[in-house]
């Protein structure tokens, strides 16, 4: 059985960045892999990578400050309330974000090469990956045993 108040991602992958939490992509994503961090369990993950970023330049919060507040062992109701307390950000501007992130993709040519490289491996024949978010739910699923 999954414990997602204390994952493992070594046995399976963090939620989809597609999920929403409060209105914020990619939040429960990022609780996740903070969580597993803590514990030792992140695997091939890596907490406060660009993804992760985007969301602590969005909201100003700190990678180190949301860490502190996870490993007090915060369930995501007690995150998303201090999320919201620690940031000022209005819900129209969340929701515009949050779609932008779930539409985001590589940027230059050097993004784009290494993109469909990553592609190529776990999925050559696919021509719905466009974003990021599209790409982790592939390669996801990819690592812990689907056929894509």
């Amino acid at each position: 059985m999954i414990n997602l108040s204390s994952p493992d991602l070594t046995q399976h992958p963090p939620r989809s960045g597609r999920v929403l939490l409060g209105g914020y992509a990619h939040l429960p994503r990022l609780l996740d892999k903070a969580r597993a961090s803590l514990t030792g369990k992140i695997g091939a993950y890596h907490y406060n990578c660009a993804l992760d970023q985007h969301f602590f330049k969005f909201t100003g919060i700190s990678h180190e400050a949301l860490l502190a507040e996870v490993k007090l062992g915060k369930s995501d109701s007690e995150m998303l309330a201090w999320v919201r307390s620690a940031t000022n950000r209005l819900p129209a501007e969340i929701t515009a974000w949050s779609l932008w992130l779930a539409t985001h993709g590589p940027g230059g040519s050097d993004g784009h090469e290494w993109f469909g490289e990553v592609i190529k491996a776990n999925a050559p024949d696919r021509d719905d990956v466009r974003g990021f978010f599209d790409l982790l739910d592939l390669d996801d699923y990819v690592t812990f045993g689907g056929k894509a």
